[in-house]
């Protein structure tokens, strides 16, 4: 067996974090659609194996009892950047110490900071502080973390920001449909019901704005409907149902 961490690009002791980004960036490159090259795609195949060991914590751990020998740990610098981070107040600091923390294992950290950052400056922004690139992929990692703690409007946020950049910049390409199952799961499974109903209906206009089909403005529709009806207001929530019986067939007014 190979290296995993040298196919992929990593260094041992990366983080899952580190590890997604890297295969985002090596599918991109080396994917048979992408490429058409046979010995190209023959180390795609590698790719994938390695990815498929390194996020799986049992075949890791047995990889890393394995090839320990020939690993080289990491030089510790005597300058500790995080620290320089957290002793600044600026939002391109905080901004930079959210993303630092999130890409070497410190994911909580991570969302805590976010979250205060979102609720104490009201013009706090991430992506004003990166490339369109490193934000679209720390962004995805952030919204993933996020999503796991049930902060599922901030996630989805996140997401809808990414999406925008892709429709003007191709940079996901392949990984694409991830992104938009990922924002479709949020809206379906994760909003009506268990947030507010206040931002229920704001992530969902923010839905409608994002190209996501018939299918899914039908049903983003019908569940600001609910809402509306939930709230008082039957005159906009009939025009939500009829609206979507009109884009999606019928489908009841729940």
């Amino acid at each position: 067996m190979e290296d995993c961490y040298r196919i992929l690009g990593v260094k041992p002791g990366a983080t899952i974090a580190e590890i997604r980004r890297a295969y985002r960036e090596k599918v991109k490159k080396y994917h048979p659609d992408v490429s058409g090259d046979e010995a190209t795609a023959e180390h795609f195949k590698k790719v994938v194996r390695a990815y498929e060991i390194l996020t799986d914590q049992k075949a890791r751990s047995i990889f890393d009892s394995s090839f320990a020998a020939h690993f080289r740990r990491r030089k510790v610098n005597s300058w500790d950047y995080r620290e320089w981070l957290l002793a600044r107040e600026d939002d391109e600091s905080r901004a930079k110490l959210i993303f630092f923390d999130l890409m070497h294992g410190r994911e909580d950290d991570a969302v805590a900071e976010f979250k205060r950052m979102q609720t104490e400056r009201s013009k706090f922004s991430l992506k004003h502080w990166f490339t369109r690139e490193n934000f679209m992929d720390y962004g995805f990692i952030l919204s993933e973390e996020l999503h796991l703690r049930g902060d599922y409007y901030d996630a989805f946020c996140l997401l809808e920001q990414i999406i925008k950049m892709e429709y003007s910049y191709d940079y996901f390409r392949l990984f694409f449909p991830e992104v938009l199952s990922f924002a479709k799961n949020i809206l379906r499974n994760h909003i009506e019901g268990v947030i507010s109903d206040e931002l229920a209906l704001d992530a969902y206009e923010r839905a409608l704005e994002l190209e996501l089909g018939d299918a899914e403005d039908a049903f983003v529709l019908r569940k600001m409907g609910i809402i509306y009806k939930r709230i008082g207001d039957a005159r906009t929530a009939d025009i939500c149902f009829e609206e979507a019986d009109r884009i999606g067939g019928a489908g009841g007014k729940g």
